[in-house]
């Protein structure tokens, strides 16, 4: 019998009798599943969640939201000077599942956003969203939160949940740009134009050394398939909401193309201020009338310091 063999052997045997000695000691799986469960016979209390307002601490972290990218435009500040505008829409976003400490081992909310019609979408995905008692959803995107930012199931996430002049970064998968060379995709200044660089003026050169180390190494900067990856544009500041038709315009651009879903949250570098923003979501009052809201605009140029004349 091999040394594993026994090793194995004895393992069990010292489970079995430990659990002989002590029938209420229980071993837990690599799993999901809550420490939490394991701590008494009996069913554990799930957590109570409610769609209130609650006070934000520093560590607390809010969800983030799911939008499409409707294009750029530009704006002009009080100096004359251009600024690039990108234009997200939150469209329709609900939450559509609660993760929990007691049931998933996390704490986290699940958005959806968008329609999809019954027959785009798969049994599983149907499933999950009559279980769930939700609308049917296009794109489905989990945020991590911590357990004083949860939210009941049907809660909607306006825009409204960003405030003028807070930092936010933006997640989203970058225009596929296809198979190029070096010096699109790396910047490369390319070969010689002159006489002497027959049909190699746009070739990355060499790429390995001499007989010693006689490879090349790898990472090299090569030509390849560009685009088409995860990126996030970190401190994006946000200038203007449009509660009435859900619109937010943020400084700068965003990754993707236009129509394509992109995904929100709060700065983690530059964080705003927890005394401005909603926590856990802002709660419209009932006689609140969305269609007459008027834009919420920040100042350019004071509010945001990287806009500041020199």
């Amino acid at each position: 019998m091999s040394a594993a063999s026994r090793g194995l052997l004895s393992r069990l045997l010292s489970l079995s009798i430990l659990s002989r000695a002590n029938p209420t000691v229980h071993f837990r799986n690599f799993s999901a599943e809550s420490l939490s469960s394991y701590e008494s016979d009996g069913d554990v209390p799930s957590t109570i969640i409610e769609a209130t307002p609650r006070v934000m601490r520093p560590t607390s972290k809010r969800t983030g939201a799911i939008a499409v990218k409707c294009g750029m435009t530009a704006l002009w500040d009080k100096w004359g000077e251009r600024v690039p505008i990108s234009i997200l829409w939150l469209d329709d976003n609900i939450i559509t599942q609660v993760k929990t400490i007691e049931k998933e081992g996390i704490t986290a909310l699940q958005i959806g956003a968008g329609q999809k019609k019954v027959k785009h979408l798969t049994k599983p995905e149907m499933g999950h969203f009559r279980a769930q008692g939700v609308p049917l959803k296009r794109k489905l995107r989990e945020f991590p939160v911590t357990e004083d930012a949860l939210l009941p199931v049907g809660t909607l996430i306006t825009v409204r949940h960003f405030v003028p002049g807070q930092y936010v970064d933006v997640t989203g998968i970058t225009r596929g740009k296809g198979f190029q060379g070096g010096m699109k995709r790396h910047g490369f200044s390319g070969m010689p134009a002159s006489h002497g660089a027959s049909l190699s003026h746009r070739s990355i050169g060499s790429t390995g050394q001499r007989d010693a180390p006689g490879k090349v190494f790898k990472g090299k900067k090569m030509p390849g398939r560009m685009g088409g990856k995860q990126c996030t544009v970190k401190n994006v500041w946000v200038y203007k909401i449009d509660p009435a038709r859900n619109l937010m315009w943020v400084r700068g651009q965003v990754p993707g193309a236009e129509g394509n879903f992109v995904f929100i949250k709060d700065a983690v570098y530059k964080k705003p201020d927890i005394s401005l923003l909603p926590f856990p979501t802002y709660f419209a009052p009932p006689d609140e009338e969305t269609s007459e809201l008027e834009p919420l605009v920040a100042d350019l140029g004071e509010t945001d310091p990287f806009m500041a004349a020199d």
